[in-house]
């Protein structure tokens, strides 16, 4: 499993940066709006839908929702950021309370908290500097590996129980450990604030796990482990995407308001 998972990140890495670095604007937009919308194909089977018509409503639904902001309301796009990061720590007391049940009609809701924000936060990364969007996927991915490896290593306290019992504070605390070095790395290269960029990271990284722990709690509420099967190893799109849903957008401001681009 775990060389299944290795050989699965090295190539999405491999196109993910031929993504950002080779294809022209237009066709990023497009690829990422096609991976928003997997993400809201398999949040369709949180929903307890059973007919393919109705899952694919679902889908048409966040595809207009993000093409409205988009087209009519581009200016708007920081205010979704904002709500994003709100709903975020709403979600993060949520999990403090889970098990608890989820009527149909706010497994929709959330599912467009999730998605919509995601989107335009991936897009104003991108559009900001290709590098940041990488830099911010990768303060995600360190705090995951770091956690899985600590977590194998040392993890003896859950931290959520109920919502994902393999996950431990050891595990945490590992995450956040490559966390901090991997941005005092991207601080150096970058010519960044150290005093700025690793606390800005780590608060970032905390915020992938509280991703990672809410869509947990809507694949529990739906019975399911992965939400996929696209990436042998890991799972399906939101279980890739789950953590950087929470992250990037205050990624996305924070990286503004802190002056970390020009």
């Amino acid at each position: 499993m775990l060389k299944t998972r290795i050989i699965t990140a090295i190539i999405s890495l491999l196109v993910l940066g031929a993504v950002l670095f080779k294809l022209p604007p237009t066709a990023v937009s497009v690829v990422l709006g096609v991976l928003i919308l997997a993400g809201a194909w398999e949040w369709s089977g949180f929903l307890g839908l059973a007919a393919t018509s109705t899952r694919l409503l679902y889908v048409v639904l966040i595809a207009v929702l993000a093409c409205v902001v988009l087209f009519m309301f581009p200016s708007r796009v920081d205010l979704i950021l904002q709500v994003a990061c709100v709903w975020w720590f709403i979600a993060f007391i949520w999990t403090f309370l889970f098990p608890t049940p989820i009527p149909a009609a706010v497994r929709w809701l959330c599912g467009a908290l999730v998605l919509v924000p995601l989107f335009f936060a991936l897009l104003r990364l991108y559009d900001l500097d290709p590098q940041l969007l990488l830099f911010a996927l990768l303060i995600v991915w360190a705090a995951d590996i770091g956690a899985y490896f600590a977590g194998k290593q040392f993890g003896r306290v859950k931290l959520a129980p109920n919502i994902s019992p393999g996950k431990t504070w050891e595990g945490v605390f590992g995450g956040l450990l490559l966390v901090a070095g991997l941005s005092l790395v991207w601080g150096k290269v970058q010519d960044l604030p150290l005093l700025v960029v690793v606390p800005f990271s780590l608060a970032v990284a905390a915020l992938s796990i509280v991703g990672d722990l809410t869509v947990s709690m809507f694949k529990r509420t739906a019975g399911v482990k992965d939400s996929g099967k696209l990436f042998p190893g890991h799972g399906g799109v939101l279980d890739r995407v789950d953590s950087v849903a929470a992250a990037a957008p205050l990624f996305a401001l924070g990286s503004v308001w802190l002056g970390l681009v020009s």
